[in-house]
């Protein structure tokens, strides 16, 4: 009798955990879930107004779901006299440079300023970081002149070239590599192995998650850059998606809306697919560093 009721006392407590459980994950999941459709609600409006007719995107009461979708816009954008093609493949080619070259300035560098050992390097990193302190507004005349001489401005070598090298690049790569154990290294020198071996073999696969959340956010940066095309740009040709998506205008100058998000809805592509290409490495890497 007593064994009885021991066990009915421990899957009573058992089903009340549950259920507390279960109320807490409701909860936090509503309230979350609320949040999620308030943000997406935007890009709804987007996705709706692309399928409309310049006419009917401000009408009121609006219809979230248009009756007859006009696709038309989507063949006007890609392939009508402003077509989004030629920035878009410029955004692509600026995009995956920048990626490029940061990864491969940030990791070296962030290795550099981690597990080498030379004279001044504290003070060096120091200054390094300090050098973000600089808003990047004011460094766009300096650059303006010197991209001038070097007879790069108006090309897409006054996007990539800057892009290759950041700040919080290398200061997020070093970060890792500080958090890595030291005795990996000391083993593999103590087999003979050179620093760039150590280095390849050893500690780069190891942050391949950290790389992959770096080459999210330079990507993103790259892609949503409309600042620095505005002033480095000048020939319609050279242009980048962000400058391309202002080119649709209706006959009074003011905004096509319906043009103008079917371009947006294409220039929002690649972020989620690479996104969705990196997401578990991104998620790992933000874990990783919460933890440690």
């Amino acid at each position: 009798m007593t064994e009885t009721t021991s066990v009915t006392s421990i899957a009573g407590r058992h089903a009340l955990r549950r259920r507390r459980d279960r109320i807490r994950r409701w909860s936090w999941g509503v309230p979350l879930w609320i949040l999620a459709l308030v943000f997406l609600l935007p890009f709804a409006w987007m996705i709706s107004t692309s399928l409309k007719p310049d006419v009917q995107a401000f009408a009121i009461p609006m219809q979230w779901v248009p009756r007859d979708p006009h696709w038309g816009n989507y063949t006007e954008v890609l392939f009508g006299e402003n077509s989004i093609l030629i920035p878009f493949g410029n955004s692509v080619c600026v995009a995956a440079l920048r990626v490029l070259g940061e990864l491969t300035t940030a990791t070296l560098a962030g290795y550099a300023f981690a597990k080498l050992r030379f004279p001044g390097r504290g003070a060096v990193f120091v200054g390094y970081l300090a050098t973000s302190l600089i808003p990047a507004q004011l460094l766009l005349v300096p650059r303006f002149v010197y991209f001038q001489k070097l007879s790069l401005y108006d090309t897409l070598w006054a996007l990539i070239l800057p892009g290759m090298f950041t700040v919080l690049g290398t200061f997020l790569m070093r970060q890792y590599f500080v958090s890595q154990p030291e005795e990996f290294a000391e083993a593999a020198r103590l087999d003979g192995a050179s620093e760039i071996q150590i280095f390849s073999r050893i500690y780069l696969p190891n942050a391949m998650p950290m790389i992959s959340a770096l080459a999210i956010l330079t990507f993103v940066w790259s892609w949503n850059d409309y600042e620095t095309p505005l002033v480095f740009l000048s020939t319609p040709e050279n242009f980048t998606l962000p400058m391309g998506l202002t080119s649709f205008t209706d006959e009074n100058g003011a905004m096509a809306a319906g043009l103008s998000m079917a371009a947006s809805v294409i220039s929002i592509v690649p972020i989620l697919l690479v996104f969705l290409i990196f997401q578990r490495r991104f998620v790992a890497a933000m874990t990783e560093s919460a933890l440690k």
